[in-house]
């Protein structure tokens, strides 16, 4: 299946979906960043690639503004070289406003994972020749306070549609991009791609998550990632 369609389909199932206090407002950048998020796919997922780098879910300073995964808009705009324009979720949170690419706040981890791949690589598309990055869940979900919430923070009974949803769109995505790996950026996403492509082709690792929740990525995570990467074989 060609990835706007794995998109399209991912987006009918998680957006019928309902979740409960304490989450108050769930943003889909697939829908409202539409152009972006295709503009993205249509560059740059292809087949063969040597590892496919996969995320948890959009950061609200990233992706939510963006369409893109990790998307920082700096990083976005002038390295991936993508710039589209942006609507607003049905429901926004007016501490969490979506300004596109007009927003001015920094997303950290994208800063790192992008900023990483221009400072080893030529180009964007240098770059995406060997890797390209995904998320497992595409959707944003904000407390009254504005504070984020990540899917494993979900109750079970909200968790298992959605995962279930998001299983089928990274099978499906895994099954397009054909990688030799699937590196889940954090262990939630490699411990979700172990269990989604048990019966897959494909060999798993993790790297450290970029996030500055994370002590460990605040202590230098460019070369911590790196090597992580040549333990796994994989020569930048």
């Amino acid at each position: 299946m060609e990835p706007l369609r794995i998109v399209r389909a991912l987006v009918k199932k998680v957006d019928a979906l309902e979740f409960a206090p304490p989450v108050t407002h769930v943003y889909d950048p697939l829908v409202y960043a539409k152009a972006a998020q295709e503009a993205y796919l249509e560059r740059f997922a292809r087949r063969g690639v040597e590892a496919l780098f996969l995320g948890m879910n959009p950061g609200p300073f990233g992706m939510a503004q963006t369409g893109v995964p990790f998307g920082e808009v700096n990083a976005v705009r002038e390295w991936i070289g993508i710039e589209a324009p942006v609507g607003k979720p049905a429901n926004e949170h007016p501490k969490r406003p979506i300004e596109g690419f007009a927003c001015t706040r920094s997303e950290v981890s994208g800063r790192r994972l992008w900023g990483w791949a221009a400072e080893r690589f030529e180009s964007a598309d240098a770059f995406f020749a060997r890797f390209f990055v995904w998320n497992y869940c595409p959707l944003v979900f904000l407390e009254e306070t504005g504070r984020n919430r990540t899917p494993d923070k979900l109750p079970v009974a909200e968790q298992a549609p959605l995962f279930a949803a998001c299983d089928e769109a990274l099978r499906r995505m895994v099954a397009y991009c054909r990688p030799q790996r699937v590196i889940g950026v954090g262990k939630f996403a490699e411990t979700r791609a172990r269990a989604v492509l048990a019966d897959a082709d494909v060999e798993f690792g993790t790297i450290l998550h970029p996030s500055p929740a994370s002590p460990a990525a605040n202590r230098g995570w460019a070369p911590q990632a790196e090597k992580q990467l040549a333990a796994m074989g994989i020569e930048l």
